[in-house]
Order: C-alpha cells, then structure tokens, then sequence
C-alpha cells in the first residue's frame, strides 16, 4: 500500500503526541529468537528511530532457537519445564557460547550498520546481574535476586543502545542461564522504565475465544495463568509482564513478526497486542 503525502503527515501527526511523552524515558524492549528473525531489520531499525527521537531503548534477548539448534548439533537433547529449558553444565557452556559469541554481536552489528550505537553485555558484565538457582531439578536455570544498574545507565548516558543477554552471575561465581523475559522484567524496574515490551512471535495473549485481548489487567491475568488459561511459554512472559507492573507503569506483549510492531505499539491510538496494565 501507497500512502499519499497527506497520509503520511498525517502519520508523522499521530505520533508526535507520544514521542512528546516518551522523549527522555527508558524502554525496555526483549526480543526472542523466532520473533526477531521474522521481521529482524525492521525491528532493530525501530530501535535505532526510538534512540534518534530521544528514547532510552535497551534490548534484551534470548536465543532459543538458536540454543536448541547447536544444542542438537552436539548431541545434547533439549528439555524444558513450565516453558523454561532445564540447563546442565554441558548446556550452559551451549547458552553462554551462542548468546553472548553469536547472538548478541549479530544484533550489535545490525544495529550499529542501520546507524545506530550499540553496545553487548551479559549479565555477567559487571556484573549487572546477580543470580541465584531457581532450583535444584532445573540445573543452572537462574533466579534474578540484584540488578546493579550502573553500567548500563552509563551506556545508556553515553548514546549507547544496551544489548543485554539474558545471563547471570551467581554468588557462586557460575553463570545461570536467565528466562530472557524474566531478565526483562527485572531491568525494567530498576531501571525505572516507562514501558516494558515483549516482542514474541503470537500475537498476544489470547482468550478463550482465540482473539487477542488488547487490554488486561493485572488481576485478569492473574487469574489466567492460575486457572491454566495460558501454557507453555507465554507463562514466564505474563509472569514477566505482572512482575514489571510492581514499577513500570505498563507493560505490552506484541507480535514481533509484524514488520514495525515496536513503532505500532508506541506510537499509535490502536497499537497491536495485549497491553498489562495496573
């Protein structure tokens, strides 16, 4: 489709009331590996347009895919537990090695050639993220316990867009492999962002009807995931959504396939997803 001049000032229009709002603010965004793969550019280069309009974006990822993948390569079988990969010592060094070795670069440089200024860490870097074991069955699978959020505000200070993958240090000095939208939930609030972002690849929360609902309230998906309305790993993402709810004003899942979704969410009266709010 083919916009006339007036339709796209007319676009220009509509979002200049929200990057009015938004100038100045935190956003943190996390992206999965089958969203970001489907409509990466786009959604990279909306990162890049929210820093340029005086946004504070930083990125978080995982790499599922990507994990399972090399996983399979190495003769390592893949097992998850309430949607959260249950991680051994062999399966940590595959965690460590494709996020922070493959993952993590590939998005920096995206960003870095779309004519932005990014800049990868792990949690461990810092470190940012302090970890404990969530528990003994699920191995080095971590739980977010300190977020030491001075080098990424230091970044964030100097132009940088943070890229962060979804790894922790422990006190024991092992790293702990990190649901990526729990480590999301957990920066969003000591960052003290405005809005806390999921990009997946469904369209949002769905009812019971197989619509999106676009608007839930805290008690709503509460009550969801108690009575096993939602599965699988939308789980950990609704638990990340209410967690950031304890200090960021809203929090979105969106479907991170649609070309643009971050730029439809922020800066439109509709936006797309389920929105979580207070």
């Amino acid at each position: 489709m083919t916009l006339t001049v007036e339709e796209r000032a007319k676009v220009l229009v509509e979002a200049l009331p929200y990057i009015k709002r938004f100038h100045g603010q935190i956003v943190v965004v996390k992206v999965g590996g089958n969203a970001i793969e489907q409509a990466r550019d786009e959604t990279l280069l909306d990162i890049v347009l929210l820093r340029y309009v005086g946004m504070q974006p930083v990125l978080v990822h995982g790499g599922g895919p990507e994990i399972t993948a090399m996983s399979e390569r190495l003769g390592i079988k893949a097992t998850f537990k309430k949607g959260l990969r249950v991680t051994d010592e062999k399966t940590m060094e595959v965690v460590k090695m494709v996020l922070t070795g493959k993952v993590s670069p590939d998005i920096v440089a995206s960003i870095n050639r779309l004519g932005g200024q990014a800049v990868g860490m792990s949690g461990e870097d810092g470190p940012c993220i302090i970890a404990e074991p969530l528990n003994e069955a699920m191995g080095f699978v971590g739980r977010v316990t300190q977020v030491n959020k001075e080098p990424i505000t230091a970044l964030l200070g100097r132009g940088y867009i943070p890229v962060i993958a979804s790894i922790g240090l422990g006190y024991d000095g092992h790293a702990y492999n990190i649901n990526a939208d729990t480590v999301a939930a957990e920066l969003a609030v000591s960052l003290k962002a405005h809005k806390l972002i999921l990009l997946t690849d469904v369209p949002g929360v769905l009812g019971v009807d197989g619509k999106v609902v676009a608007v839930l309230s805290k008690a709503d998906a509460r009550q969801r995931i108690d009575a096993g309305e939602v599965t699988g790993g939308m789980i950990p993402k609704l638990e990340a959504a209410l967690r950031a709810l304890d200090g960021v004003p809203l929090a979105h899942i969106v479907d991170g396939r649609t070309p643009h979704a971050l730029l439809l969410e922020l800066f439109t009266e509709a936006g797309i997803g389920t929105m979580v709010t207070p």
